[in-house]
Protein backbone atom coordinates (compact mmCIF):
# COMPACT_ATOMS: atom_id res chain seq x y z
CA UNK A 1 0.00 0.00 0.00
CA UNK A 2 1.38 3.44 -0.91
CA UNK A 3 1.89 6.21 1.65
CA UNK A 4 -1.06 8.44 0.48
CA UNK A 5 -3.41 5.47 0.75
CA UNK A 6 -2.16 4.72 4.26
CA UNK A 7 -2.77 8.32 5.31
CA UNK A 8 -6.29 8.20 3.89
CA UNK A 9 -6.97 4.94 5.69
CA UNK A 10 -5.70 6.36 8.99
CA UNK A 11 -7.83 9.49 8.54
CA UNK A 12 -10.92 7.35 7.94
CA UNK A 13 -10.16 5.22 11.02
CA UNK A 14 -9.48 8.34 13.16
CA UNK A 15 -12.74 9.94 11.97
CA UNK A 16 -14.72 6.79 12.76
CA UNK A 17 -13.12 6.56 16.22
CA UNK A 18 -13.95 10.23 16.91
CA UNK A 19 -17.58 9.63 15.89
CA UNK A 20 -17.82 6.64 18.26
CA UNK A 21 -16.31 8.64 21.15
CA UNK A 22 -18.68 11.56 20.45
CA UNK A 23 -21.65 9.19 20.37
CA UNK A 24 -20.67 7.61 23.70
CA UNK A 25 -20.11 11.04 25.30
CA UNK A 26 -23.54 12.25 24.10
CA UNK A 27 -25.22 9.13 25.49
CA UNK A 28 -23.49 9.56 28.85
CA UNK A 29 -24.49 13.24 28.97
CA UNK A 30 -28.13 12.49 28.24
CA UNK A 31 -28.15 9.69 30.81
CA UNK A 32 -26.67 12.06 33.39
CA UNK A 33 -29.03 15.00 32.91
CA UNK A 34 -32.11 12.96 32.10
CA UNK A 35 -34.88 13.51 29.58
CA UNK A 36 -36.56 16.30 31.60
CA UNK A 37 -33.49 18.44 32.06
CA UNK A 38 -31.59 20.75 29.78
CA UNK A 39 -27.99 21.87 30.10
CA UNK A 40 -27.58 25.04 32.16
CA UNK A 41 -24.56 26.96 33.37
CA UNK A 42 -21.26 25.03 33.30
CA UNK A 43 -21.41 22.16 35.76
CA UNK A 44 -25.14 22.55 36.35
CA UNK A 45 -28.39 21.46 34.82
CA UNK A 46 -31.71 23.22 35.00
CA UNK A 47 -35.21 21.83 34.57
CA UNK A 48 -36.58 22.17 31.06
CA UNK A 49 -39.98 23.17 32.43
CA UNK A 50 -40.68 25.50 35.32
CA UNK A 51 -42.57 24.10 38.27
CA UNK A 52 -45.31 26.11 39.94
CA UNK A 53 -46.41 26.32 43.55
CA UNK A 54 -49.84 24.95 44.44
CA UNK A 55 -52.51 27.20 45.96
CA UNK A 56 -50.92 28.47 49.17
CA UNK A 57 -52.65 29.38 52.44
CA UNK A 58 -52.87 32.94 53.79
CA UNK A 59 -51.44 35.97 52.06
CA UNK A 60 -49.06 35.11 49.25
CA UNK A 61 -45.88 37.13 48.83
CA UNK A 62 -43.99 36.66 45.56
CA UNK A 63 -40.23 36.72 45.94
CA UNK A 64 -37.97 36.70 42.89
CA UNK A 65 -34.33 35.65 43.10
CA UNK A 66 -32.27 36.95 40.20
CA UNK A 67 -28.69 37.22 39.13
CA UNK A 68 -26.85 38.54 36.11
CA UNK A 69 -24.00 36.28 35.13
CA UNK A 70 -20.51 37.77 34.80
CA UNK A 71 -19.69 39.03 31.33
CA UNK A 72 -23.27 40.04 30.56
CA UNK A 73 -23.14 43.46 32.20
CA UNK A 74 -21.03 46.57 31.92
CA UNK A 75 -18.46 47.18 34.62
CA UNK A 76 -17.97 50.54 36.28
CA UNK A 77 -14.39 51.62 36.94
CA UNK A 78 -13.05 50.11 40.16
CA UNK A 79 -15.71 47.41 40.29
CA UNK A 80 -14.94 43.74 39.97
CA UNK A 81 -16.75 41.78 37.26
CA UNK A 82 -19.05 39.38 39.14
CA UNK A 83 -22.68 38.41 39.20
CA UNK A 84 -25.22 41.00 40.30
CA UNK A 85 -27.53 39.32 42.80
CA UNK A 86 -30.87 40.55 44.11
CA UNK A 87 -34.16 39.61 45.73
CA UNK A 88 -37.40 41.45 45.02
CA UNK A 89 -40.65 41.09 46.91
CA UNK A 90 -44.28 41.85 46.01
CA UNK A 91 -46.17 43.02 47.95
CA UNK A 92 -43.62 44.44 50.37
CA UNK A 93 -46.22 44.86 53.13
CA UNK A 94 -48.77 42.29 54.33
CA UNK A 95 -51.06 41.95 57.37
CA UNK A 96 -49.99 39.71 60.25
CA UNK A 97 -51.07 36.09 60.24
CA UNK A 98 -50.50 33.27 57.79
CA UNK A 99 -48.08 34.35 55.06
CA UNK A 100 -46.83 32.16 52.22
CA UNK A 101 -43.64 33.08 50.40
CA UNK A 102 -43.54 31.86 46.81
CA UNK A 103 -39.92 32.10 45.63
CA UNK A 104 -39.18 31.98 41.90
CA UNK A 105 -35.58 31.66 40.77
CA UNK A 106 -35.14 33.68 37.58
CA UNK A 107 -31.36 33.54 37.74
CA UNK A 108 -28.65 31.18 36.53
CA UNK A 109 -27.44 30.30 40.05
CA UNK A 110 -29.13 28.27 42.79
CA UNK A 111 -30.70 30.40 45.57
CA UNK A 112 -32.72 30.18 48.78
CA UNK A 113 -34.78 32.55 50.92
CA UNK A 114 -34.59 32.65 54.73
CA UNK A 115 -36.86 34.79 56.89
CA UNK A 116 -35.15 36.64 59.74
CA UNK A 117 -36.69 39.19 62.13
CA UNK A 118 -35.22 42.67 61.66
CA UNK A 119 -34.53 44.44 64.97
CA UNK A 120 -35.55 48.05 65.52
CA UNK A 121 -32.93 50.45 64.19
CA UNK A 122 -31.40 47.80 61.91
CA UNK A 123 -31.38 47.95 58.12
CA UNK A 124 -31.48 45.18 55.56
CA UNK A 125 -28.05 44.23 54.33
CA UNK A 126 -26.10 45.19 57.47
CA UNK A 127 -25.67 41.73 59.03
CA UNK A 128 -22.03 40.67 59.35
CA UNK A 129 -20.83 37.83 57.15
CA UNK A 130 -18.44 35.18 58.39
CA UNK A 131 -15.33 33.80 56.71
CA UNK A 132 -17.58 31.35 54.83
CA UNK A 133 -19.43 34.27 53.19
CA UNK A 134 -22.64 33.53 55.11
CA UNK A 135 -24.57 35.34 57.85
CA UNK A 136 -25.76 33.74 61.09
CA UNK A 137 -29.11 31.99 60.67
CA UNK A 138 -29.89 32.28 64.39
CA UNK A 139 -33.51 33.35 64.81
CA UNK A 140 -34.57 32.20 61.35
CA UNK A 141 -38.33 31.64 61.19
CA UNK A 142 -38.17 29.35 58.17
CA UNK A 143 -36.91 29.05 54.65
CA UNK A 144 -37.80 28.24 51.07
CA UNK A 145 -34.85 26.32 49.72
CA UNK A 146 -36.27 23.28 47.96
CA UNK A 147 -37.01 23.23 44.23
CA UNK A 148 -40.66 22.56 43.40
CA UNK A 149 -41.53 21.87 47.06
CA UNK A 150 -42.13 23.58 50.39
CA UNK A 151 -39.55 24.18 53.09
CA UNK A 152 -35.87 23.52 53.32
CA UNK A 153 -33.65 21.63 50.93
CA UNK A 154 -30.51 22.11 48.88
CA UNK A 155 -31.61 25.30 47.16
CA UNK A 156 -34.02 26.47 44.48
CA UNK A 157 -32.48 25.69 41.12
CA UNK A 158 -32.73 28.06 38.13
CA UNK A 159 -36.16 28.18 36.55
CA UNK A 160 -37.95 26.57 39.50
CA UNK A 161 -40.05 27.70 42.44
CA UNK A 162 -39.93 26.88 46.15
CA UNK A 163 -42.24 28.04 48.93
CA UNK A 164 -42.78 28.23 52.67
CA UNK A 165 -45.80 29.14 54.81
CA UNK A 166 -45.25 30.92 58.15
CA UNK A 167 -47.21 32.71 60.85
CA UNK A 168 -45.77 36.23 61.01
CA UNK A 169 -46.43 38.79 63.73
CA UNK A 170 -46.33 42.56 63.14
CA UNK A 171 -42.80 43.75 62.54
CA UNK A 172 -40.02 44.02 60.02
CA UNK A 173 -38.40 40.98 58.45
CA UNK A 174 -35.35 40.51 56.28
CA UNK A 175 -35.56 37.96 53.48
CA UNK A 176 -32.10 36.73 52.53
CA UNK A 177 -30.26 34.26 50.35
CA UNK A 178 -27.54 32.77 52.55
CA UNK A 179 -25.56 30.85 49.95
CA UNK A 180 -21.87 31.81 50.32
CA UNK A 181 -21.33 35.38 49.14
CA UNK A 182 -24.93 35.98 48.05
CA UNK A 183 -25.96 38.15 51.04
CA UNK A 184 -22.92 40.42 50.70
CA UNK A 185 -23.61 40.68 46.95
CA UNK A 186 -27.08 42.14 47.59
CA UNK A 187 -29.50 39.26 48.07
CA UNK A 188 -31.62 40.77 50.86
CA UNK A 189 -34.94 42.59 50.94
CA UNK A 190 -37.35 43.85 53.61
CA UNK A 191 -40.86 42.50 54.22
CA UNK A 192 -43.07 44.55 56.54
CA UNK A 193 -45.91 42.90 58.45
CA UNK A 194 -48.60 45.15 59.86
CA UNK A 195 -51.25 44.62 62.53
CA UNK A 196 -54.51 43.18 61.26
Amino acid sequence: MTTPRRRTLWLVIAGAAAAVVLGIASTVLLATIGPHRAPGPPGRTVPAARCAAPALPGRTVDVTAADTAPGTMSHAPGRHPRAMLRLTVHPATVPAGTVSLRVRNDGALTHEVLVLPLAAGRSVGDRPTGPDGRISETGSLGEASRSCHAGSGNGITPGTTGWVTLTLHPGRYELVCNFPGHYAAGMHVELDVTGR
